[in-house]
């Protein structure tokens, strides 16, 4: 479905990524892991037209998309939930929601999706009228990923779901997230909580200072002594 090709980036004099190849088959669920500045979310920016690139590049269902504009991308089939959930502070969750369908016309199916959200993420409707800024940070999440979803993306993009959440909401978001993959939305993944994104993804790749060092199924992965020392925790 999705590869890159030899993709660099710089930020000014910083190479951010170094000839990074990997690639996303359907229906998978593949983690990006790696420390704090390794290039992971640089990784997503780029998919989604965000961050320009050097050289190499991105393919997705056969098309050369590394030149497109962010909302052609989205168009095609590509959506990403970020960092930081950056929600639409100032306008309601329903806002929100019909702010992620802005590519689409179809009002009927609109309404539709905004109910299957709503049945996913039974909080977002008790607060459908609130403005995103006074929810809870994992309700801003939930938001996030519901706005995502509204584009019907064939593949979306997930930037540290997990960040500053309570564990047992934690539990709730990765649930969620197998739910939508099992639904048929592929799904790449990064996350700083390497264990909880090694045990629902298929495949992973282990990135340091914008390369590749390590990649293979999850459970190889989560299981392989220098990823543990250096990732788990061990």
């Amino acid at each position: 479905m999705l590869t890159l090709d030899q993709l660099y980036v710089n930020y000014g004099a910083i190479k951010a990524l170094k000839s990074i190849s990997c690639h996303v088959e359907e229906g998978e669920i593949v983690a990006l892991i790696g420390a704090n500045g390794a290039g992971k979310t640089t990784i997503l920016n780029a998919i989604s037209g965000i961050v320009p690139t050097i050289s190499g590049t991105v393919t997705f269902l056969g098309e050369t998309i590394t030149s497109i504009q962010p909302h052609e991308i989205v168009k095609r089939g590509i959506s990403q939930v970020p960092e930081g959930r950056r929600v639409f502070a100032n306008m309601s969750v329903l806002e929100n929601l019909e702010m992620g369908a802005y590519i689409r016309n179809d009002k009927d199916a609109i309404f539709e999706d905004i109910e299957k959200v709503f049945a996913r993420f039974p909080r977002l409707l008790e607060r459908k009228k609130q403005l995103a800024k006074t929810l809870s940070g994992g309700e801003q999440q939930m938001l996030a990923m519901g706005r995502a979803l509204m584009s019907r993306p064939k593949l979306l993009l997930l930037d540290e779901p997990s960040m500053g959440l309570a564990p047992m909401l934690v539990a709730q978001i990765f649930a969620i997230i197998q739910e939508i993959n099992a639904s048929g939305t592929t799904i790449m993944l990064v996350e700083q909580n390497a264990n909880m994104a090694l045990s629902i993804a298929n495949r992973a790749y282990v990135l340091e200072t914008g390369e590749v060092v390590l990649q293979g199924p999850a459970d190889e992965l989560a299981a392989n002594p220098d990823v543990r020392k250096a990732y788990l925790g061990e």
